[in-house]
């Protein structure tokens, strides 16, 4: 067995969300998937915890069935009998087993009284549907306040208590093991032996932890060893999709939309930039006083970005954009809100009718997800190749080939550029040719491969509007320094590019994709472009979420032929007819 010691050491039935029912357009009862909790209303706390009324079919509405007229009945009925055995405060604190129990009681005389259009599922189901009403109304049934409150702050006690143990062991720990053949080991292995070890430091320290706090600070130091410390929990949860570090008792994440400060800390700043050193030198860069700034990712693919002194005055800042293991598609964006279902097959079909496409966007907007939804109509059989400064796409054809860019050595030598990768690209025959981010003198070479033949390459660029990415397009044919005229920079980008989806993070923590605008052609100096759709704002609704609709232009795409050619066009002209 491979030893890291350096020498001896002396010294607890839940009920099953099922699916719940919900009232169709009619006011009947049907099936739908389970929509989550809202926080209670406190003005309505003694409130009738059942406030869901049967509606009265609508004028021209379909006649409800037998079914749904008793399910209607029978769910009216026992919402009465619960609203006059309990109040909401009661609600709270029964154990959630005796209420579905208190629940089966009340709907199985009234299932059996119609016994011939009801059965067991629709029994489970009602259940499942009134615990879910009674919890959006009043919140988490069979949880005490006081109670709840009390187990948080014993959880932060243990919480402190094993940091404190930590910042006094994790220094002896180092001292009694091979750092060497620590890293060598599996992880399970080396926990086995650390908390032999750590058992020994904590008996001669006479620091008292029971078995599941020195179960804690075994893991925190394991992950001080072998992976990101502090940030290990976090990159664990996964609600949570950014991570910013902000010096060494700072650390936000993103959670729904929103930043939220934790509570994690780091000990100093030393320990802060041990973590930023340990991200980048697994992909073989570096971060020091020279080259203060660094892109670099994880190995599950999430994205970082590390600055330190002297240009981060409070210390090293870490960012980190997390690898999503659910990739998104444009269905699973429509289920989301971000895409109307119009605009989902519109992108379907710019995707299948090998347009050029430019994503852009603010900073966490949602190009590189609408990118990676796109490219999921690329072809089986088509080549791609992906240039990235840190590699995150998430293609799912066989053949792909992903490159990334290199910095500069010690001695300022070797560095590879986005531009480089693409001019080198062009020499790998193609089919597709995708850039992760468009932001330099590369853009030249991206609209020159967009119109030598390499149809459907995709790119991404910071802009709040279709135009504004245009404009920045132009700007950066400028970066590269050939000291073209402006006119023929326009007709280069007006002949190579067919469509700008712009996409944005809303107020509410949403995405959106709020503009398809496709690019006509010129008109004298100027670009002329058309917007195919565009989301328009109408307000928000009781959860704070925004809302609005996608909106057709109705205009004849310039691209119809293409579309044609690839047997698309009607179904082009039913989308945007609306």
């Amino acid at each position: 067995m491979n030893m890291i010691r350096q020498g001896r050491f002396v010294t607890g039935r839940r009920a099953q969300r099922v699916g719940g029912l919900s009232r169709g357009p009619n006011g009947s009862v049907r099936d739908t998937p389970h929509s989550g909790r809202r926080d209670a209303d406190p003005a309505a706390e003694d409130a009738a915890p059942i406030r869901d009324k049967p509606k009265t079919p609508a004028h021209g509405a379909a006649a409800p069935t037998a079914r749904d007229t008793a399910l209607e009945h029978m769910l009216e009925e026992a919402a009465a009998a619960l609203q006059s055995r309990f109040t909401a405060e009661k609600l709270r604190l029964i154990d959630k087993t005796a209420l579905t129990d208190e629940l089966e009681m009340l709907l199985r005389p009234r299932i059996a009284a119609h016994a011939h259009t009801l059965g067991e599922t629709d029994l489970a189901d009602s259940v499942t549907y009134l615990l879910d009403m009674v919890e959006r109304q009043i919140g988490p049934v069979g949880r005490d306040p006081l109670t709840t409150r009390k187990t948080e702050l014993a959880e932060q006690d243990t919480k402190r208590t094993v940091i404190a143990a930590k910042t006094r062991i994790h220094p002896l720990l180092m001292t009694h093991i091979d750092a060497g053949a620590a890293a060598a080991l599996p992880r399970d292995e080396l926990a086995d032996q650390v908390s032999d070890v750590v058992g020994d430091l904590l008996v001669q320290e006479k620091i008292h932890l029971n078995l599941k706090e020195q179960g804690a600070l075994v893991s925190l130091l394991l992950d001080d060893m072998l992976g990101l410390g502090p940030l290990e929990p976090l990159l664990a949860d996964a609600d949570i999709s950014d991570i910013m570090v902000n010096g060494t008792d700072q650390v936000y994440v993103e959670k729904g939309g929103r930043l939220v400060l934790t509570d994690v800390r780091f000990r100093d700043r030393q320990h802060l930039m041990n973590i930023a050193q340990r991200v980048v030198t697994a992909v073989g860069r570096r971060v020091d006083e020279s080259t203060p700034i660094c892109d670099a990712r994880l190995a599950d693919g999430s994205r970082v970005n590390v600055i330190i002194p002297p240009l981060a005055i409070d210390g090293a800042s870490i960012s980190i954009r997390k690898f999503s293991q659910d990739k998104l598609t444009l269905d699973k964006m429509l289920s989301y809100g971000s895409v109307s279902a119009p605009l989902a097959t519109l992108l379907k079909i710019v995707g299948a009718c090998r347009l050029n496409i430019l994503i852009s966007g603010g900073t966490g907007s949602g190009k590189t997800t609408m990118l990676n939804a796109l490219s999921r109509m690329i072809d089986q059989g088509e080549r791609i190749v992906t240039i990235e400064d840190a590699a995150e796409l998430q293609l799912q054809q066989p053949h792909v080939v992903r490159l990334e860019t290199r910095p500069s050595n010690l001695e300022g030598h070797g560095e590879v550029t986005i531009r480089d990768l693409v001019r080198n690209a062009l020499r790998m025959r193609p089919d597709r040719i995708i850039v992760g981010e468009i932001r330099g003198g590369e853009a030249i070479d991206m609209l020159q491969a967009m119109n030598t033949g390499h149809d459907g390459s995709m790119g991404t660029i910071h802009a709040n509007r279709p135009r504004e990415a245009l404009t920045r397009l132009e700007n950066m044919v400028n970066m590269a320094g050939l000291n073209l005229p402006s006119k023929a920079i326009r007709e280069q980008i007006a002949a190579s590019l067919d469509l700008v989806v712009q996409v944005q993070r809303m107020r509410d923590g949403s995405r959106r994709t709020v503009f398809v605008t496709e690019v006509v052609g010129m008109e004298g100096d100027v670009i002329t472009t058309q917007d195919l759709f565009q989301f328009i704002y109408t307000g928000e609704d009781t959860d704070g979420r925004l809302t609005g609709d996608f909106h057709a232009s109705g205009v004849r795409p310039h691209f119809l032929p293409k579309a044609e050619y690839f047997g698309l066009d009607k179904a082009l002209m039913e989308v945007m007819s609306g």
